[in-house]
């Protein structure tokens, strides 16, 4: 079944305290949440939720499939009410070339869905939200996991099959590499990776509001889908290079930071291991979180005006200071007067300024005044 992307963001505004209110579950008002009596250490808020014992929250789909078992699919169901519809037929990409065409699909994806999930470690939310878009399918013919690129308009263009078993990998005939496996978000930041798979892991261990941003598989370490991607989102301004942690990627990556055209922020993030899947297959021995080998900022920023003149400090000359009222009132400088309202700053200003205002030489002033400019015997020469 396939839901769509407005659907599933509806979904994830749902209020979860009416969706278990519905379900007939007991719900206790703690201040500004509701604490629910099957689970006393978790709390709702709205459309979000948070298990305290264990450390863990997320959104409406994430909290049916954790607490009541739904796969994604059977979770968007749930809070909807609305059967998904059947997958929008495939139609040819004017973009690629004529004799493309979609593997047909497998009656269900249960082969493809435990591989990614037990094989790769993916989360089954994240495998979830691209099966439920037909992104990621089974194929009927070998069974392989088959990855969907589509250019602008959702329309397919290019596919990759993977196998479940072995090494076997390979380009649809007729793929436009220029439109790869992607998601495409609304906020300017653009992540890339050489491998679908790899792209799923890094979304499993940074999951927060991952929605947000845009991510890119290239099939490889060509440029073609990055430039096309950039062409096609003017909103993107940061792109950060998570390619393999090995010459190849390396060398990719300097060569990606050169091709990138000016006004782009480029950096580089280098996972702990070869590359992010093999980062979250070791997951939970890594309890520091710290998944991130190295980040490597500023492989390319885009050119800055500078607006003011800036020196460094060894270039600045000493000059005596000539004080009115040593060591807190300098000549010549800007003096600020702090306090809290009410304790007489503006009547300390207007007379300390009325002391010296009849003085010939005001530095005369500061040498006999300089102790207590405010003392009523001493305030007039």
């Amino acid at each position: 079944m396939y839901y769509t992307q407005e659907q599933i963001d509806r979904v994830n505004q749902a209020d979860l305290v009416s969706f278990l209110q519905s379900q007939g579950e007991q719900l206790t008002r703690v201040g500004n949440e509701y604490r629910w009596k099957r689970h006393d250490s978790l709390t709702v808020r709205g459309n979000k939720w948070y298990r305290h014992s264990q450390s863990k929250g997320g959104g409406p789909i994430d909290f049916v499939m954790e607490f009541f078992g739904k796969s994604f699919i059977e979770a968007v169901e749930l809070l909807t009410g609305e059967k998904g519809a059947a997958p929008p037929p495939d139609r040819p990409c004017l973009a690629s070339l004529s004799d493309f065409r979609l593997p047909p699909p497998n009656s269900d994806n249960r082969t493809d869905r435990n591989y990614l999930t037990a094989a790769r470690r993916i989360d089954e939310d994240v495998t979830g939200f691209f099966f439920a878009r037909s992104d990621i399918y089974e194929d009927a013919a070998h069974h392989n996991a088959v990855f969907v690129g589509r250019d602008e308009d959702g329309i397919p263009c290019y596919a990759h099959s993977k196998g479940t078993a072995g090494n076997f990998r390979l380009d649809v005939k007729g793929s436009d590499k220029a439109f790869n496996f992607c998601y495409r978000g609304e906020d300017d930041r653009l992540f890339v990776f050489e491998d679908p798979v790899d792209l799923l892991s890094f979304l499993c261990l940074f999951k927060k509001a991952w929605q947000k941003q845009s991510y890119l598989s290239l099939g490889g370490v060509g440029e073609k889908a990055l430039l096309r991607f950039l062409s096609d989102r003017p909103n993107i301004k940061t792109v950060y290079l998570c390619l393999d942690s090995d010459q190849v990627g390396n060398d990719a990556c300097s060569r990606f930071a050169e091709l990138v055209p000016e006004g782009y922020t480029v950096h580089r993030l280098v996972p702990l291991f070869k590359d992010w899947n093999e980062v979250l297959q070791h997951r939970a021995e890594i309890t520091d979180g710290k998944y991130i080998r190295e980040a490597v900022y500023g492989l390319k920023e885009p050119p800055q005006e500078e607006t003011v003149e800036i020196i460094r400090m060894s270039e600045v000359d000493t000059q005596t200071v000539e004080w009115l009222w040593e060591p807190y009132i300098p000549f010549g400088k800007v003096t600020i007067v702090q306090g809290n309202p009410g304790e007489g700053k503006t009547t300390f200003v207007l007379r300390f300024a009325a002391i010296p205002s009849d003085l010939p030489d005001r530095r005369g002033w500061a040498g006999r005044y300089r102790q207590a400019p405010l003392d009523r015997s001493r305030s007039r020469p």
